[in-house]
């Protein structure tokens, strides 16, 4: 069993930045491969990013290449997303996940959820 608590979101202006957290329990955390998920108001979730267990490689959805990065450290079981140049558009519920396959971009691979953190961005 894997528990994720995300934390960093907040309100910010467009063009501003923010850096999400998520905090994993549990001795296993760098078995997993880890995924940020967002689910815009009135819209289905959606793929943001992914990074394979060790952070060998990683996975973007296309509106997100270039401003975000995902990265890891596994010696505090915690990944993380960093958000630059951020849109109304990612105005959004983000939830970090956990998947013992790679660096996938489908939910239903993910195995373990978050409770999700709120990202406002206002124009």
């Amino acid at each position: 069993q894997v528990q994720l608590v995300e934390s960093g979101g907040g309100l910010v202006q467009a063009g501003g930045s923010l850096r999400l957290s998520c905090e994993a329990s549990g001795r296993t955390f760098s078995k997993y491969a880890m995924g940020w998920f967002r689910q815009p108001p009135g819209k289905e979730r959606e793929f943001v990013a992914a990074i394979n267990w060790n952070g060998g490689r990683t996975n973007y959805e296309d509106s997100v290449k270039g401003r975000f990065t995902i990265s890891r450290d596994n010696a505090k079981n915690t990944v993380y997303l960093q958000m630059n140049s951020l849109r109304p558009e990612d105005t959004a519920v983000y939830y970090c996940a956990a998947d013992l396959g790679g660096a996938s971009g489908y939910w239903n691979d993910y195995d373990y959820w978050g409770q999700g953190t709120q990202v406002t961005v206002s124009s």
